[in-house]
């Protein structure tokens, strides 16, 4: 039998575990009824009745998040906040929950998202929080797994992702100056946090929810451009019904320029310099310390090898932040996919675009799977907890499935009638400006420039191309352009040829001070013999699902001997029940898109490091799954489903 002591041990480690969130929303229930039930009389069974007439959330939520001196306080009691991040817009929503659960298992507490404007309003006043964009769903996930939640809502937001997050119509604007107070920028910005915070100020703590604090914009010192900006998103923030903590994140030159008054400044970092924490206390006084972002691993850019990051050395630095007594989120805790065309790009003395891959060398890959960073973090914070972690969910199991045969070939050339009339223009159109989409632009994918040359000689871009162009006369190619190659040698024949420039928009930057100036395909003039090119039709190739529901109507053939592109080739992947995760192999093939069932699952090129695809198995239906290929260079006649990924040969990080 327990005695007195026993109890109040046992009430005390429930304590704990409440305020280090290691219960579910469903737990917590049965802590306050089982406390209720030791109460007596009426007072007692009032209670009882109010727990089951309203949700738990709702009770005992008073102070929220807050600072006292030196430590975090919820609720009034000591918490350190041990987080990870993770990204409902790059793992599939049948996900989520697993995911969650991996990190609830690791010993975290808390979980952090970046939200893409650019995903959630694709279209100037068309919003979506629908299917893997309901933030509503992913943060109520969260609160029923027993994750409290740091979102960082933006605008922007990095992240390697297509212009930081930010939508490309916003370019449209020839005198835009995006994340300042520019008028037409804050004026858009108003628009889509009207929409956003009414899906989120819910779901925050002090009224019943998993959201404990929230992130002005982000890493806003390394911009820096306008001193008036992140004082305007703060205000429109509040204004709009934010009651939690406010932070920012920074690295550490950016933290004096990047921090507002009344704003907990983070940091953000790989490796811990030895008076890092010293400098933040130095302008911002003994507050807690918190580290935003602990990179886990690293991103790949085409053209590298896999980045990867020592496992012991992490857990090294992991533990000295720990026994500093600050707090820690997981820059990546699972990092996801850059599906469709969403990689961002970094452009310093070279542009690099970012791969579809966002393993990150995090403690869980791409797919899910543990890591020895997993398991080393999950034996250092179980330490830290009285009881026992939640058993980590079962892997869920990969196959390679039968070798698909792209049976079906079609060129782009003769796909072009069924993908609307295109647009005419004496000069180049930049894609963001075409008069498409409802007057929004082209956003991603490949825009096509034809026009009539007469003659040959040198044809220079001019540095034009943004960011990659094959060039064809009469429908041979000549050459391509890209950042360092500015000319093609065009033969010279008596006569008027046409010629045809495809340009691919390869990401776009999503750090550094470049973002006013990433508008791609043309972006001004191309010369011939030093005379622009002149009266062009423009088709807008985005590659959209519509787009790629057109080419049904096309005529497709068995493909040539020579497998050339720019063309699709199309096969069947056959899925036994239920369809399970998989990897797309693509060696064999030069550079291209992938399409599965119509939906875009990202990009490949020949130059690595990654040479699989990750294909989910909620992507897939049982029985069979059309598989579509757009390849620049030349294909090939199969396509293999393999069980393990190939992300390419690793560099370690120093």
């Amino acid at each position: 039998m327990t005695g007195r002591g026993g109890k109040v041990a046992d009430r005390q480690r429930e304590s704990q575990r409440v305020r280090r969130g290691l219960y579910s929303v469903s737990e917590m229930r049965r802590v306050v009824r089982r406390r209720l039930c030791a109460l007596s009389g009426v007072l007692a069974v009032l209670l009882l009745y109010k727990l089951d007439l309203l949700p738990f959330k709702m009770w005992s939520r008073h102070t929220g998040l807050q600072t006292g001196g030196s430590l975090f306080l919820l609720e009034g009691v000591p918490f350190q906040i041990l987080g990870g991040s993770l990204h409902y817009f790059r793992v599939p929503r049948e996900y989520w929950k697993d995911r969650m659960l991996k990190m609830k298992a690791c010993g975290l507490n808390t979980l952090t998202t970046y939200v893409p404007w650019n995903m959630h309003e694709a279209e100037r006043g068309f919003f979506d929080f629908s299917g893997n964009l309901d933030i509503g769903a992913f943060l109520k996930t969260a609160e029923d797994v027993g994750l409290w939640v740091i979102l960082r809502p933006g605008p922007y937001i990095c992240s390697e992702w297509d212009l930081g997050g930010l939508p490309s119509w916003l370019l449209r604007d020839k005198k835009m100056k995006l994340r300042t107070t520019y008028p037409g920028f804050i004026a858009a910005v108003d628009a889509y946090f009207d929409h956003l915070m009414g899906k989120v100020v819910r779901f925050q703590y002090r009224k019943g929810g998993p959201i404990i604090a929230v992130q002005v914009e982000n890493e806003y010192g390394s911009y820096a451009k306008d001193s008036n900006y992140m004082e305007y998103i703060k205000t429109a923030l509040l204004k709009r019904g934010i009651v939690e903590m406010l932070m920012t994140s920074d690295n550490k030159d950016g933290l004096s320029s990047g921090s507002l008054e009344g704003v907990l400044a983070t940091v953000n970092f790989q490796k811990k310099e030895p008076v890092l924490f010293s400098y933040l206390d130095s302008f911002q006084g003994t507050l807690p310390k918190m580290v935003m972002e602990y990179w886990t691993g690293w991103f790949d850019y085409w053209g590298s090898d896999h980045h990867v990051f020592d496992a012991d050395q992490m857990l090294k630095t992991v533990q000295e932040i720990i026994k500093d007594g600050a707090s820690i989120n997981l820059y990546m805790f699972h990092g996801g996919t850059n599906f469709g065309f969403m990689n961002g790009a970094q452009h310093d003395a070279e542009y690099l675009p970012d791969v579809t891959s966002y393993d990150y060398d995090a403690p869980l890959t791409e797919a899910g799977e543990y890591t020895s960073k997993y398991h080393k973090l999950r034996e250092l914070f179980g330490a830290m907890h009285e009881d026992p972690l939640p058993i980590p969910p079962s892997i869920m199991p990969k196959v390679s499935y039968d070798t698909v045969i792209m049976k079906d070939y079609v060129s782009l050339w003769d796909v072009l009638p069924s993908t609307g009339e295109p647009c005419t223009s004496e000069e180049p159109i930049n894609m963001e400006n075409l008069p498409v989409n409802k007057d929004n632009g082209q956003s991603y994918g490949y825009t096509l420039y034809e026009t009539v040359i007469y003659g040959g000689g040198r044809f220079s871009s001019e540095g034009n191309v943004r960011d990659r162009a094959r060039v064809f006369v009469n429908d041979q190619i000549m050459g391509f352009f890209d950042y360092k190659n500015k000319e093609v040698f065009i033969p010279e024949t008596p006569g008027y040829r046409r010629m045809k420039i495809l340009v691919e928009n390869c990401g776009r930057v999503n750090y550094g001070l470049k973002l006013d100036d990433q508008r791609k395909g043309l972006v001004g003039d191309v010369l011939l013999r030093e005379t622009p090119l002149r009266t062009f039709k423009i088709y807008s190739l985005d590659m959209n699902k519509t787009f790629i529901e057109s080419l049904s109507s096309a005529t497709w053939t068995s493909p040539p001997d020579n497998n050339l592109g720019p063309a699709f080739f199309r096969g069947i992947l056959k899925t036994s029940f239920p369809p399970l995760d998989t990897y797309l192999s693509l060696k064999g093939w030069r550079k291209g898109v992938v399409f599965v069932n119509q939906r875009n699952l990202g990009r490949y090129w020949d130059i690595g490091p990654q040479s699989t695809l990750f294909l989910p198995g909620t992507w897939l239906q049982p029985g069979n799954n059309e598989i579509i290929v757009f390849e620049e260079f030349e294909g090939s006649r199969t396509l293999h489903s393999v069980d393990l990924p190939s992300l390419g040969r690793p560099l370690y990080v120093q």
